[in-house]
């Protein structure tokens, strides 16, 4: 069988523990064997990021900007337990911040569906796609910790003079925080929002709180109306679909009810918790794809899932796991489909749809890992090991060749 040649690489981005493990098993077992896979590495693995004083980090976001399209492998963001455990240098940032702030892109993350795995919602027919933002809010935040009594200020300094505000006049101890944003930001992130609901044919929601939040969250809602107003609404309505702006607190209300189909723009930290609540409700963290679009075209997939890290423990001491790979083989399978549309690549386009095809027919087929299980409505259910799934897949890849 001849392989198929790829023109311009991808930005690979490896990353730890279980969904490395993962992410190599991959790449051997269900690609290089049909693809002459051509990318740019880059090791993300927390160790490297640490040797690299993350330098590792910006390096891969700037050869995205280079090479337009990148795959990500799940990454380990520090917190205290995991410096003493890898003895890093110091608390590095998440990585995917890091690339997030770079190309300034929106985070687009919707279900995988499987027929026989039904969503815990009764009500939910369609998929629904939550459009994260990916600059700013908590993810750039300052924090201090007040330690007694004293006065916290909003100080801006500009070049007019100095505008202060009084925050709060602590009496005894507390927390402040500070954060911010960027018209441009919001301006990118509506537009890609607009663009991708045009392209798709889907509805699109936005939702902040700006009956509360009267200059942040309120400056997303007039940039948004503002930019549909005056760029988009005519397409929407040639489309025949709807641009929508509702308060955060009753979109989480509608979306319960809905049938699905829509496309639900989130802020960033709104984005991060509701995206999880979906693909929970769905059926699985790990049957949820993303993908970061930037407005200059750059586009990043990767899975909305984290490292696995008690299965990575388990598979260390010689333990069989069933790690459930679906989400990172579709984040390979949505990266090759996009570097084939650019490239013009009908075969590698071909090869993507027949690798998420065959992969779907494995769990259709009554073959699953252990967590799909609990959720499958299939009558003989064949609960395999991580390797032992992929290699189900490579079964029916190679029977649809």
């Amino acid at each position: 069988m001849t392989r198929i040649k790829m023109n311009v690489p991808l930005v690979e981005m490896d990353g730890d523990e279980m969904t490395r493990i993962i992410w190599k098993w991959i790449k051997e077992f269900l690609i290089e064997p049909y693809v002459e896979l051509k990318t740019e590495y880059y090791d993300l693995g927390l160790q490297k990021r640490d040797e690299s004083n993350d330098q590792i980090t910006i390096d891969s976001a700037l050869a995205t900007k280079k090479y337009g399209v990148a795959v990500k492998c799940a990454t380990i963001t520090p917190n205290a337990q995991r410096i003493e455990e890898y003895n890093l240098k110091e608390m590095w940032k998440s990585p995917n911040a890091t690339i997030r702030s770079i190309l300034d892109g929106t985070v687009f993350r919707a279900p995988i569906i499987v027929d026989s795995i039904k969503p815990f919602l009764r009500t939910w027919k369609k998929p629904i796609t939550i459009a994260r933002h990916a600059y700013g809010d908590i993810y750039k935040d300052i924090e201090y910790r007040v330690e007694g009594p004293g006065k916290a200020e909003l100080v801006f300094t500009g070049e007019n003079g100095e505008v202060r505000q009084t925050i709060f006049s602590f009496q005894d101890k507390g927390v402040i925080l500070g954060m911010h944003n960027i018209d441009k930001s919001i301006e990118n992130f509506a537009r890609t929002c607009f663009n991708y609901a045009l392209d798709i044919k889907q509805d699109l929601w936005f939702s902040t709180k700006d009956t509360i939040s009267k200059k942040y969250d309120h400056t997303f809602k007039d940039i948004f109306q503002d930019i549909y107003d005056q760029e988009y609404k005519r397409k929407f309505e040639e489309t025949k679909i709807e641009y929508f702006y509702t308060l955060i607190d009753d979109a989480v209300a509608r979306v319960i009810r809905s049938e699905g189909g829509f496309i639900w723009a989130c802020k960033n930290y709104d984005g991060d918790v509701m995206s999880d609540m979906v693909a929970t409700a769905f059926g699985s963290l790990a049957m949820m794809t993303s993908v970061l679009v930037s407005p200059d075209g750059y586009h990043e997939f990767e899975a909305a899932h984290g490292t696995v890290t008690r299965h990575y423990y388990k598979h260390l001491q010689g333990e069989e796991t069933s790690t459930n790979s679906m989400a990172t083989i579709f984040a390979w399978t949505g990266a090759l489909r996009k570097r084939a549309e650019l490239d013009g690549l009908e075969e590698l386009i071909a090869f993507a749809d027949k690798l998420e095809a065959a992969s779907i027919k494995t769990i259709e087929d009554g073959v699953m890992t252990k967590d799909l299980a609990e959720l499958s409505e299939v009558t003989n259910k064949k609960i395999v090991t991580t390797r032992d799934f992929l290699m189900e897949i490579k079964q029916r890849l190679d029977q649809a060749h």
